[in-house]
């Protein structure tokens, strides 16, 4: 059985009031970048609001791209449930690529501060992108099913389709919105 998120961190098990912390200072961080940006957005900052002392936070958190990271992964990991088995593939797919993808929409500046964290070089932050992408892959791979030809190279593809559109949301060139459509889209074409 798996741990709970909540009670988890890049950087060790948390009790429930350090995972009232992390929560409260995951919501202080939305609230910075949403009203500020990312380079307005620091770890001290974020404790301040959050009621947290700055060592206390950065006890948890080694950069303001790592707090990013994981506020990504707390999403990703409570917002994003496996695909409905009951579903063809190709749905099963979209369930997915819609959810991932719309993790961060409608939360301003969020999206282009996750883009920006997690291909940094943070040791923190790199964890967590692999975590992330490990996730990913799994939802991905449960989607498309046992018994699709090519599962693996298919994969692979919804992966590089995934990423490439969420870089392209996070730099602004699409919305959030848009960009899940699109992800939709590209992925009935490719699973036929």
């Amino acid at each position: 059985m798996s741990t709970p998120v909540e009670v988890e961190s890049t950087r060790r098990r948390l009790n429930p009031q350090q995972a009232e912390k992390i929560a409260k200072m995951a919501d202080a961080a939305v609230e910075i970048l949403v009203a500020e940006g990312f380079d307005a957005l620091s770890v001290r900052d974020v404790a301040k609001r959050a009621g947290v002392a700055p060592a206390t936070a950065y006890t948890y958190f080694s950069s303001k791209s790592h707090l990013v990271a994981e506020v990504f992964w707390r999403r990703l990991a409570a917002g994003v449930p496996e695909s409905d088995p009951s579903l063809p593939p190709t749905e099963r797919v979209a369930q997915v690529l819609r959810g991932v993808s719309m993790v961060v929409a409608g939360e301003g500046q969020l999206g282009g501060a996750v883009t920006v964290a997690l291909l940094g070089g943070d040791p923190d932050s790199q964890h967590l992108r692999l975590r992330i992408g490990g996730f990913i892959h799994e939802r991905l791979n449960a989607a498309v099913g046992d018994d699709f030809p090519n599962r693996d190279e298919v994969v692979d593809a919804l992966q590089m389709l995934y990423a490439g559109g969420l870089v392209t949301a996070g730099m602004g060139h699409l919305s959030y919105e848009a960009t899940s459509e699109r992800l939709v889209a590209a992925a009935a074409l490719l699973m036929g």
